[in-house]
């Protein structure tokens, strides 16, 4: 088998193994969902910076028949630079916002993304967060303790990692295990794959797990194949 089929298999597996997660998650309720869509905007992550600004519209494409999204903006650069937006309803509106972004040199703040994602949803429920990272140069103690408020709060995050850092993989994968969350590899040569994630993890936010299995049924061959297993 060549490389490039091993990697579409070993894409494939994940996403498959990523949905299995999502579809045994608790059911939300009907009200528009609020989704936090934070990024790691460090430099290391400037070459897939436009593919993501491209794969956000999924968001809001995957939930467009189920009431859409409500979707805030989060992103760490720089020298303990962390900003959030208001939540927008339109991909306009996102991609306007990310395109005013751009990344710069600093260290990873993944707690004051986990922090502020308690603080959203203490206030009003916040149904998922979505992070997109490299890397991890945090102590993953600290970052499992907000981890767990957060499954407490039932608030699943999910992590997306994209190379294949060590340190992060075990970290994002405590994070999202003890959030309720999922977590799942992609890297810059897949982007169907990170596609995907996203799409799965918008359709539950908006409408729960009876709807992810709904979506999963009028969309693509490709979506319909991975979730058959879980039928």
């Amino acid at each position: 088998m060549s490389d490039k089929e091993l990697r579409a298999k070993s894409d494939k597996q994940s996403i498959d193994q990523f949905i299995h997660q999502v579809r045994k998650l608790p059911k939300q309720g009907g009200e528009q969902g609020r989704l936090i869509f934070a990024l790691d905007a460090t430099a290391s992550r400037e070459a897939t910076w436009d593919q993501a600004c491209h794969l956000q519209s999924e968001l809001f494409m995957a939930t467009r028949e189920l009431g859409g999204l409500a979707i805030q903006l989060c992103y760490y650069r720089g020298f303990r630079e962390f900003k959030a937006t208001g939540f927008v309803t339109k991909t306009r509106q996102l991609l306007n916002l990310m395109n005013g972004v751009s990344c710069l040199g600093g260290q990873t703040q993944i707690s004051k993304v986990l922090a502020h994602a308690r603080k959203e949803t203490r206030a009003k429920p916040v149904k998922a967060v979505v992070f997109i990272g490299d890397c991890c140069e945090e102590p993953v103690d600290k970052l499992s303790h907000i981890a767990g408020e957060l499954g407490m709060l039932r608030t699943p995050v999910f992590m997306f990692h994209e190379g294949s850092d060590a340190h992060a993989r075990a970290a994002f994968q405590q994070v999202s295990k003890l959030s309720g969350g999922a977590y799942a590899p992609f890297d810059r040569n897949s982007p169907q794959v990170l596609k995907e994630l996203m799409a799965a993890v918008a359709v539950y936010a908006s409408g729960g797990t009876k709807a992810l299995q709904d979506y999963s049924s009028r969309s693509s061959s490709e979506v319909k194949r991975l979730t058959q297993q879980l039928k």
